[in-house]
């Protein structure tokens, strides 16, 4: 009877901990590459209308970004919002997919060889 407590509870334990960390670690980030890049231009306006007629606005930003060794490469990546004039962002981008996530870092979070380039 013990065992079977110990059991039930470590296999709980087990999965919420998964759960937790399920929740908290966005899945695109995970083993991609981060390049740098900052905000020019507007990004081009996309309108998509679904079948119930409802339209859906997105904006498409092609910018030159760098990785942390300063090598460059121009990436194409979408916004469900226009992103601010200027802003730095940090891109993670897998082999085959292009952009799958990004987040808005400060200057001084950017590798140095990366900031250079910007």
């Amino acid at each position: 009877m013990k065992k079977l407590i110990i059991s039930g509870t470590a296999i709980a334990a087990i999965l919420l901990g998964g759960l937790l960390f399920i929740q908290n670690v966005n899945i695109n980030r995970l083993g991609a590459d981060e390049y740098y890049t900052q905000i020019e231009g507007d990004g081009k306006k996309i309108e998509e209308k679904s079948d119930s007629g409802e339209i859906y606005v997105s904006y498409e930003y092609k910018l030159p970004a760098f990785d942390k060794d300063g090598q460059e490469k121009t990436l194409m990546f979408t916004s469900h919002k226009q992103l601010r004039e200027k802003a730095y962002l940090d891109l993670f981008v897998k082999e085959g997919k292009g952009v799958t996530s990004y987040q808005q870092v400060t200057k001084e979070e950017i590798p140095e060889k990366a900031k250079e380039k910007l």
